[in-house]
């Protein structure tokens, strides 16, 4: 039988983004998935379809906040009380960054989101959307000359088009938000799903064992 497979869509603006990535990324309870993270801009997501930013709608900035912490301690996935200063921040030069990891380095681009994520939303530093920021972190994974390389190339037409490309693939497969999850079962039928609240059903059509992982009886 085949494996569960996923996609996620992944801008590191999004704490959300980021708690689904980290579950779907370390829980035993996607262990025999095979996920793939795609970058794409959050912001041309939001435009695209006519959505609006969260923090934009009165009462719902302060609730999304209280959210984000709710989901990370029930969810067991570390982050910072506080928000990154600046937030939010446009992630438009390290999301092309990771499109070019993606084609480079495919066997660190995981490794490389973590470090990224890490930065931004447990050590609370802004400063990894730029490349002055994000190439010592990248650094930190693929070396000093890869990483500069990495920064070299985002600035090319290839790489501009290929942030496009994967936004607009998102859109057309339903997103208008992240976390946005592309999920195909065994039995090959494939279904999307939005939000860190609907992991449960995620699993559910995946047919994983969700006591494997905290805090999923809150979400079966």
């Amino acid at each position: 039988m085949a494996a569960p497979k996923i996609t996620l869509y992944v801008d590191i603006v999004s704490p959300f983004a980021y708690i689904a990535y980290h579950v779907l990324r370390n829980s035993p309870v996607f262990a025999k998935c095979t996920t793939t993270y795609v970058s794409v801009l959050l912001g041309a997501i939001i435009q695209a379809t006519g959505n609006t930013p969260p923090i934009r709608i009165k009462n719902k900035d302060k609730w999304i906040n209280v959210e984000r912490l709710r989901w990370s301690k029930l969810l067991g996935v570390p982050i910072t009380e506080a928000m990154p200063d600046g937030f939010p921040v446009f992630t438009l030069a390290v999301q092309r960054a990771l499109c070019v990891v993606a084609a480079d380095h495919p066997e660190k681009l995981a490794t490389c989101i973590d470090a990224l994520y890490n930065t931004l939303w447990v050590n609370r530093d802004s400063s990894v959307i730029k490349p002055e920021g994000y190439v010592p972190v990248l650094e930190t994974v693929i070396g000093k000359d890869a990483a500069i390389k990495v920064a070299e190339k985002s600035n090319t037409a290839e790489i501009k088009q290929k942030l496009i490309s994967n936004t607009d693939r998102s859109v057309e497969s339903g997103a208008f938000g992240l976390p946005w999850m592309e999920c195909t079962n065994s039995k090959g039928e494939t279904e999307s799903f939005f939000g860190v609240d609907h992991l449960g059903q995620v699993v559910a059509f995946l047919g994983l064992d969700g006591t494997l992982g905290k805090g999923f009886k809150a979400l079966l």
